[in-house]
């Protein structure tokens, strides 16, 4: 090695150790100012609501499969009073709990209904968002 401590090789490019250590920098930061965000989105997926059925559908009844079916179907339930917040849904997919104001076999009905959204649908975004894994 030569005086300056820079190894025979390395003559043609000085600075190299400098540039690395600003890039590391640079991504140190990077990956702090990401950590907010996500947080941020987290707490707002879990705010999200999915309503049973979707506005565009609330004269059907929900049957026990999760169709929608004509009003006053036996067997099926009419909507959900309210729509249901993304939290309570991950927390009945998760552990087998109702949702809330209602008996087991609703929350079954209205289960398979939120499962089987698909794109376009009031509520797919926020269900979609509880299915992506969360680093």
């Amino acid at each position: 090695m030569s005086d300056d401590q820079t190894p025979p090789g390395d003559a043609a490019r000085p600075g190299l150790g400098r540039r690395t250590l600003l890039l590391g920098a640079a991504s140190a930061s990077s990956v702090v100012s990401i950590r907010p965000a996500l947080a941020n989105t987290a707490a707002s997926v879990s705010m999200c609501e999915i309503p049973v059925p979707d506005p565009g559908r609330a004269g059907s009844y929900i049957a026990s499969n999760g169709d929608l079916v004509p009003a006053g179907t036996r067997g099926a339930y009419p909507a959900a009073r309210r729509p249901f917040q993304a939290a309570d849904v991950k927390r009945t997919l998760n552990t087998g709990v109702n949702l809330p104001g209602t008996t087991s076999d609703q929350s079954r009905a209205y289960t398979n209904y939120i499962r089987r959204l698909q794109s376009g649908t009031s509520g797919f975004t926020c269900f979609a968002s509880l299915q992506m894994p969360r680093g």
